[in-house]
């Protein structure tokens, strides 16, 4: 695995536009950076990435299997008790998913380390999926890659054949915060993938939602929703008084309730117990643990809920008598209490910290994007980066 410099295609703000790509570079910030690329070798790709992150997935549904029917571990991952039955009923009527993404740490030596999974409402979907193979042909066309470059990206093909195959009756709605431009842009590809695979597809807000006198959903139109894409997290929404109406509603949610064990960081401490040891996994456990002993003060407190880096804290030992040394970033989010994590610092590559993130699909591989920071921890200020696979 190598970091790169190439020269950036001199018209792809314009190309980034006519693809929809509308959030390439939010405000005065730079968020898609094609002024190099991470190469990659197909064995680092097929045996370094791929093949772990299927184990990895039958792992976790082995986990979530586990955790619909212990309730110390639906209290440890602070689920709310009055959804426990929908959220095991979701995962024993196998309501298929669509995707999540598993952030790792990789530098092409020594096994990929899981850093967590964003199962529920993961982001950087579209770039991951069209926008860096959008590059990758350019390039290849333009001469400034070989012709047989590749890139580990099926992801579109993937998306498209697994909605079509989700068994979906009538037409399927896909909300996110009309606020966020990048949420929004998700589910608008989504919907785009929807309408490819023969599906009907509307968008809205997620505050649009209503219901109905029979407790059925409904759009701003009035129409009832039978299936619902929502990009926004479980932990949100089953903390709200609009969540009651979930159960007896009708209405098919993807992702389905039992992502909500999958997409909350108590999964890593619950992966260690379970397979103590694993090449792929860090040894964590939940804040308070006396195991956590083990750690020897070297570790990242996580909250149990938090998103894009928010309230991440590394804590290392001082040097030479010191006192601990902290890192941490800002943010909204704690109280529902926290995990510890080994700490495995990200490779560095010219000074950036690239953190690798596979996508799956209906539970397969699929993808590859990589976000790179230039700090211990990886948050929403973090750049994406194309790559390509060079044998």
């Amino acid at each position: 695995m190598d970091r790169r410099a190439i020269e950036p295609r001199h018209d792809w703000r314009a190309t980034a536009e006519e693809h929809g790509f509308g959030f390439h570079s939010p405000g005065s910030t730079v968020y898609w950076d094609e002024s190099h690329c991470y190469a990659l070798t197909l064995a680092e790709v097929e045996d370094g990435l791929e093949a772990p992150a299927a184990e990895l997935e039958g792992m976790c549904l082995d986990i979530v299997g586990r955790a619909v029917a212990d309730e110390h571990m639906l209290e440890q991952l602070r689920i709310p008790r009055r959804y426990w039955d929908y959220v095991a009923a979701t995962w024993r009527n196998r309501e298929r998913n669509l995707y999540g993404r598993m952030d790792l740490a990789f530098s092409g030596s020594g096994p990929a380390k899981l850093y967590e999974y964003n199962a529920d409402t993961p982001t950087s979907l579209y770039e991951s999926a069209v926008f860096q193979w959008v590059w990758l042909e350019q390039m290849r066309e333009r001469g400034q890659l070989p012709a047989d470059a590749d890139q580990f990206n099926s992801l579109h093909e993937r998306l498209v054949d697994a909605v079509g195959r989700m068994g979906i009756s009538g037409a399927l709605h896909l909300a996110a915060m009309r606020a966020s431009t990048e949420d929004m842009g998700t589910i608008g590809y989504l919907a785009d993938c929807a309408r490819q695979a023969g599906l009907t597809a509307h968008t809205l807000g997620i505050e649009e939602i209503g219901v109905d006198a029979r407790g059925r959903f409904t759009d701003s139109e009035d129409r009832v929703i039978g299936a619902l894409f929502k990009l926004y997290p479980w932990e949100w929404l089953l903390g709200e008084p609009f969540a009651e109406h979930i159960p007896a509603s009708g209405c098919r949610f993807i992702e389905p309730a039992w992502k909500s064990i999958l997409s909350n960081k108590g999964l890593m401490p619950l992966l260690w117990e379970a397979y103590p040891g694993h090449p792929n996994l860090l040894p964590a456990y939940f804040d308070g643990d006396p195991r956590a002993a083990d750690l020897n003060g070297r570790y990242v407190r996580k909250p149990i809920y938090s998103r894009e880096g928010a309230n991440i804290e590394v804590v290392l030992p001082g040097r030479a008598g010191r006192r601990t040394e902290t890192v941490a970033s800002p943010g909204p989010y704690g109280a529902e209490g926290h995990i510890v994590q080994a700490w495995h610092p990200l490779p560095r590559f010219q000074g950036r910290r690239p953190v690798c993130g596979v996508w799956l699909v209906a539970g397969e591989p699929a993808g590859l994007g990589i976000r790179e920071g230039d700090g211990d921890i990886t948050t929403d200020a973090a750049r994406f980066v194309p790559h390509v696979i060079l044998d």
